[in-house]
């Protein structure tokens, strides 16, 4: 009798390709199927939304694309972000078929006489607004548009394993002046916004972008201090394909509210969502989603120079949430004098001002339970740098740790500060400061955080810098890391700022590897 194995890798190979993530290796002579332990490959597909970036004459906006150098998912691939089509006229709209008829018939003549400059003008709205050239290098791109659109994008191969992008807006002047920055979101199905607000003082948007070929719908819930806002427009709102839809918060219910927490779902579909705040004599910034729901939130990176920071905190499920609030500082953790509890009733929105709760120090608020219930909760902060006419504002949303890495993509020579820091055991972090986007060397360097605290750096600036460069956190030892970039401009005597928090960037994921030979017996 002879045995002839055959491998069942080939087939598992092909489950790769399409899922992104798989393995499999064959067994050895026995024949026997053996489950091994997972393991962590890159990704192959990674998809970024960046929101339409200002509708101000008076703002330039920036975009910066980066992959950090290592090991890739597999072929070379690429990594684009391109414009969001703008909704075709009364698309949503019906009207009387013949009307329609009759208008697509002039239509049809009127591209018949142009030619093919129409085909001309939509190969140049739908072209790579930026792309990726090489991996540790980023790529720039720059639009004083008014009416610049959403992108949306995808980063596939060696590209796809922590793309990062970035959307930095300088607005000198108006009701959105201010420096607004928001790291490029994936698409997903549930976002939480504490800290929105539908007070008078506010203009509040909420941005919803659709990168898929199908329309998604969503749904829209607002809470305030007494509960659900009531509101009759906020379900079902239809997001087209590929397209970009900004909503009012203030127009979806007739309740104003100084602190509200926003929820969007999808009923159909995904959605890149991201909150725009524009506060009368304040300035303005992106508002990003806080972490999942959780019983414990970090939330990095308090500039030791704020003024005033105010907690927002919303507790989603059915039972009431008390949380203990500590600051870790520079030194070690407290609780803010009077502040050190917080109650959030079920489905309401909780608020505390911590006004100048750092005292010229670096901090990071910690959130855990206070009374053993571990009920989970969302969290944000609205930090005010600044007094009278120099006011600026930014929100920091609850953040998970960065994980193996997680990389911010916008710095600039001057004004950008890293904030890390450690809620459990003390964490050593590799730091890398990228190329320059038009020159200059990359540098690593290792900090220790101490267990308890927070520790703000200014990046090693890569020697012979031009342009900006990169930020990426490595994990090396100890206990999790938890981290911010603030980025800070002077704009007519105003320290303009933003911060924004460094997740985990999922440049890997966790695949069950398994064996198995299927033996085929001749006699």
């Amino acid at each position: 009798m002879k045995s002839t194995p055959l491998s069942l890798v080939a087939g598992v190979v092909a489950l790769a390709a399409v899922t992104g993530f798989a393995a499999l290796t064959a067994s050895g002579d026995e024949g026997v199927t053996e489950a091994k332990a997972a393991a962590r490959l890159p990704v192959e597909r990674s998809s970024l939304l960046c929101p339409a970036p200002s509708t101000s004459d008076l703002a330039d906006t920036t975009y910066t694309s980066f992959t950090p150098a290592g090991e890739g998912g597999g072929e070379a691939g690429a990594a684009e972000l391109t414009p969001a089509e703008p909704l075709p006229a009364d698309e949503d709209t019906p009207a009387d078929k013949d009307d329609e008829a009759k208008k697509d018939d002039e239509a049809k003549k009127d591209e018949d006489a142009k030619g093919d400059k129409g085909d001309e003008d939509k190969a140049a709205d739908t072209k790579p607004v930026i792309s990726l050239k090489g991996l540790g290098k980023p790529a720039t791109a720059e639009t004083s548009k008014s009416d610049a659109p959403a992108l949306v994008g995808t980063a596939t191969g060696s590209f796809a394993p922590g793309w990062a992008a970035q959307q930095t807006t300088v607005a000198v002047a108006g009701g959105a002046r201010g420096l607004l920055g928001v790291s490029c979101t994936a698409p997903d199905t549930d976002f939480w916004f504490p800290g929105a607000s539908t007070g008078a003082s506010r203009q509040d948007y909420v941005h919803l972008t659709n990168p898929d070929d199908t329309a998604a719908v969503a749904d829209i819930e607002l809470y305030g201090a007494e509960g659900a806002l009531k509101s009759d427009v906020g379900e079902g709102i239809t997001v087209p394909a590929r397209s970009s839809v900004p909503m009012l918060i203030s127009t979806l219910t007739s309740e104003a509210a100084e602190n509200v927490t926003v929820h969007v779902t999808t009923r159909t579909g995904r959605v890149g969502a991201v909150v725009s705040a524009a506060e009368d004599e304040v300035g303005s910034d992106w508002l990003a989603a806080s972490a999942d729901p959780a019983s414990t939130q970090i939330l990095p990176g308090i500039p030791a120079d704020a003024t005033s920071v105010r907690l927002v905190a919303f507790a989603p499920g059915e039972d009431d949430a008390d949380v203990k609030v500590q600051l870790m500082g520079k030194n070690a953790t407290f609780s803010p004098a009077g502040n050190s509890t917080l109650h959030i009733k079920s489905r309401m929105t909780a608020s505390i001002d911590l006004k100048d709760v750092t005292r010229g120090e670096p901090g990071s608020l910690r959130l855990s339970p206070a009374d053993g219930s571990r009920t989970p909760v969302v969290a944000a902060l609205r930090v005010v740098r600044g007094t009278g006419a120099k006011q600026e504002v930014a929100f920091i949303p609850a953040t998970g740790p960065v994980g193996e890495r997680a990389t911010v993509a916008d710095n600039r020579a001057k004004g950008s500060v890293l904030s890390l820091t450690a809620p459990g055991e003390t964490a050593k972090v590799k730091v890398t400061t990228s190329e320059g986007s038009e020159g200059g060397s990359a540098s690593v360097k290792t900090y220790t955080v101490k267990s308890g605290t927070t520790l703000e750096v200014t990046p090693e600036i890569p020697a012979g810098l031009k342009g900006g460069y990169a930020l990426t956190v490595e994990s090396e030892s100890g206990g999790p890391v938890h981290a911010a970039r603030t980025l800070t401009l002077k704009e007519s005597g105003i320290d303009m700022f933003t911060v924004q928090t460094l997740p985990d960037d999922g440049g890997t994921v966790e695949v069950p590897a398994a064996e198995q030979d299927l033996t085929v017996l001749d006699d």
